[in-house]
């Protein structure tokens, strides 16, 4: 029998379809971009199709911003997507080692084929469960940790919870950085933020024009902003997403009055 597809709300055509026990995933072009869905309103991955380097989604860009402030050696990314933001890191970094923990073989094999994710020593694709992943971990072995684990129409409940949390804390190095992709602000006073500044003396917040709210933990007590403005221009350089503006959106996030 052949795969029932609902008619997604996302403009474009469906140029590719596969099907694995999660569900559906769809590739799909407009005129400008290509972009990944799980068969949802939801777009999981965007990009120029003739930059494919280039994430669309803002709050895709704004993830890559402790770029702005460290040169990490060795970055994990948990969830692939269509490999918007490891295809940043990739171009962003030339001396670094990604590794990236996908669940589904299938979507990583679309990234590969339809996103033009960079073959290369230098970036490793794990099929494995990113909740498991990051407990396997070395301990401080790792400069920075972007998770953006997303199904068909929610987020993982992994990322709000504290031991996912202490995880990431435990396998960043002394100078690492987490950056946590949440499609709503935690709670001011709830556990997940109250573990967030335990583990993480500098919180920094992102909110997109899509309401996403990108959190980032740094593992000093270094208020990095402003940032340096030559660093932004050679990142601009680099990947042309704004990075200055995108700065000027972050703020510090400082704990709730007593």
């Amino acid at each position: 029998m052949g795969t029932i597809l609902k008619s997604p709300e996302i403009k474009g055509d469906i140029v590719h379809v596969a099907r694995d026990n999660y569900g559906n995933i769809l590739v799909i072009d407009d005129r400008k971009h290509r972009i990944l869905s799980f068969d949802s309103v939801f777009e999981q991955s965007k990009i120029l199709r003739t930059a494919p380097q280039v994430p669309v989604h803002e709050y895709n860009r704004a993830m890559l911003l402790p770029l702005a402030f460290t040169t990490p050696g060795k970055v994990t990314v948990l969830g692939l997507g269509g490999g918007a933001l490891a295809h940043g890191l990739f171009t962003l970094l030339p001396e670094a080692s990604i590794d990236v923990y996908e669940l589904r073989r299938k979507v990583a094999d679309i990234a590969r084929e339809w996103f033009s994710l960079p073959e290369s020593d230098r970036l490793d694709i794990h099929i494995a469960d990113a909740r498991v992943a990051v407990d396997n971990l070395p301990e401080a072995g790792t400069d920075m940790i972007l998770t953006d684990l997303y199904s068909a129409d929610r987020m993982s409940p992994a990322q709000s919870q504290r031991q996912f949390i202490k995880a990431c804390s435990r396998a960043l190095s002394a100078r690492g950085w987490l950056v946590l992709n949440y499609h709503r602000m935690p709670e001011p006073d709830g556990n997940l933020l109250r573990e967030l500044r335990r583990q993480f003396p500098l919180l920094l917040v992102f909110k997109s024009k899509t309401n996403n709210w990108v959190i980032y933990g740094h593992k000093q007590a270094i208020d990095p902003l402003p940032a340096d403005k030559a660093r932004l221009n050679t990142l601009e350089e680099r990947l042309p997403i704004g990075w200055r503006k995108l700065v000027n959106k972050l703020n510090q996030l400082t704990p709730p009055a007593e």
